[in-house]
C-alpha cells in the first residue's frame, strides 16, 4: 500500500486553483511534521503502559516502587537502587526521591534504559498521578507503516461564526475507557456554520497551547474509513468573531496510537450525521494494515 504521508498519494485528488496548491503544499509539510512526531521518543506510538498509583506497589515494565507523595507535592515517590539503573533528572536513583509530575514548574525526566523513558501525569483534580512508560523501540514503532489520510479537499476547509460564551461555560466531556466519569472542560465560544443546508453548533475546549482550541468531533466514517473513536482538530479563533475548521488537518487520538491512551470521545453536538472525508484516517503498519 502507498505510504499516505507522500505528497503523491496526499494529492489524488487534483487541486483547482494556485491557492489550493499552496494549502496542499503545506498540508505535505503538516503530514511530514506529523509522522516525525508520532515516531519520536515520547510520541504516541512509543506508549507502552499509563498506571495509576494510589498505594505503594511496582508499575508493569520497570524496576522500583513507586507510591502517592504526600498532598501537596507534585509527582510519585520512587524508591530503587543503583542497580536498576533508573535516572532521574539526570541523576543514578539510589534510595528515594520525588518524580515531579507534569503538573509541576519543573516535572522531572526519568530514564529507565536507553530506549525507555517514563513521565509522571497528574489526573484532572491533580489528587492523584500516573506513571507513563515510553519505549522508542516499541513494536507500534517498529512495526509502523504510515498514517492514511483522505486527498486534499478545499471544500473542507471551513470558515464559521465563533460566538463567544458566558466565562464560566463548561462542555463535559467523557473518556472511552471511563464513560461514566464527567471531565468539564472550559468552553470559551460555540462554533457555528451550515453546510449542505444543515446547521452546526460546535463545542471546542482550551488545547493548553496558546489560543488554540482541541475540537473532539465524530463523523459518519468513524469506524468505516477512518478509526472508529472519532478525530480530533485543533483550530484558533481569528479574532474578527470567525473561525477557520480546516478538517484536511483534522488527526487521529493518541488512542489510535496506543492502547495505553484514554481518549475523550466526541460530545453529542460534535457529531455529524454525514462523512467528513478529509483529514487522517487510520494508521498503519508497514504491511499497509490497520494498526489496531
Amino acid at each position: 500500500m502507498t505510504d499516505s504521508t507522500d505528497s503523491t498519494a496526499i494529492t489524488a485528488g487534483a487541486t483547482r486553483t494556485p491557492e489550493d496548491a499552496a494549502a496542499q503544499a503545506e498540508l505535505d509539510r503538516f503530514h511530514t511534521l506529523r509522522r516525525t512526531r508520532v515516531l519520536s521518543p515520547q510520541g504516541p506510538l512509543a506508549l507502552t503502559g499509563t498506571q495509576w498509583v494510589d498505594l505503594e506497589q511496582t508499575v508493569w515494565g520497570v524496576p522500583g516502587r513507586w507510591a502517592p507523595t504526600p498532598q501537596g507535592v507534585s509527582g510519585l515517590a520512587l524508591t530503587a537502587t543503583a542497580a536498576d539503573g533508573i535516572h532521574v533528572d539526570g541523576d543514578l536513583v539510589d534510595g528515594t526521591v520525588i518524580v515531579a509530575g507534569d503538573d509541576s514548574p519543573a516535572p522531572s525526566s526519568l530514564r529507565f534504559s536507553e530506549t525507555t523513558t517514563g513521565t509522571v501525569i497528574a489526573n484532572d483534580d491533580h489528587t492523584g498521578y500516573a506513571l507513563r512508560v515510553w519505549d522508542s523501540a516499541s513494536d507500534a514503532v517498529t512495526g509502523f507503516g504510515s498514517i492514511d489520510a483522505f486527498p486534499f479537499d478545499p471544500d473542507w476547509v471551513v470558515t464559521a461564526d465563533f460566538v463567544p460564551t458566558a466565562a464560566d461555560a463548561q462542555i463535559d466531556i467523557r473518556h472511552q475507557k471511563d464513560l461514566d466519569l464527567s471531565r468539564p472542560k472550559p468552553l470559551p465560544g460555540l462554533i457555528r456554520f451550515t453546510r449542505d443546508g444543515v446547521d452546526h453548533e460546535l463545542a471546542a475546549f482550551p488545547s493548553g497551547d496558546g489560543d488554540r482550541l482541541q475540537l473532539v468531533f465524530g463523523d459518519a466514517t468513524n469506524g468505516d474509513s477512518t478509526y472508529s473513536v472519532g478525530r480530533f482538530l485543533f483550530p484558533t479563533p481569528n479574532g474578527d468573531g470567525t473561525i477557520t475548521l480546516d478538517f484536511n488537518r483534522a488527526v487521529l487520538p493518541p488512542c489510535a496510537f496506543s492502547y495505553a491512551f484514554n481518549c475523550p470521545i466526541p460530545p453529542a453536538q460534535n457529531r455529524f450525521a454525514t462523512a467528513v472525508e478529509a483529514g487522517e484516517k487510520n494508521v498503519l503498519d508497514s504491511a499497509g494494515h490497520p494498526l489496531h
